[in-house]
């Protein structure tokens, strides 16, 4: 579920919607920057649908298979059927292994 704000004001409560999403086809990509000097990377993997390039899920972490894994468990309620990527490493493997079983 996408939770959705849509108001925020110092004298009411929040309100929150929650929708839920529903998702054929997503992009799943990995972008990075540094703190400090180039050699502190940060990564960023996230994943959007790719009819609405609404975000579905995202991590922070190293450019590591393992952190791909966490990427894909936060997708898997979804049941995506087709993936978009770069094929960087394992992320086209692992995404395949859902196919081939």
């Amino acid at each position: 579920m996408n939770p959705l704000f849509q108001t925020f004001d110092q004298g009411k409560p929040l309100e929150v919607r929650l929708e839920q999403v529903c998702c054929e086809e997503a992009e799943v990509d990995e972008q990075w920057s540094f703190v400090g000097n180039k050699s502190n990377q940060r990564w960023l993997w996230h994943a959007v649908d790719h009819k609405t390039n609404t975000v579905l899920a995202y991590v922070f972490g190293k450019r590591k298979d393992i952190v791909f894994k966490e990427l894909k468990a936060l997708l898997s309620p979804l049941n995506i059927g087709r993936y978009y990527t770069d094929d960087w490493g394992l992320m086209s493997v692992i995404l395949m292994l859902r196919y081939m079983k």
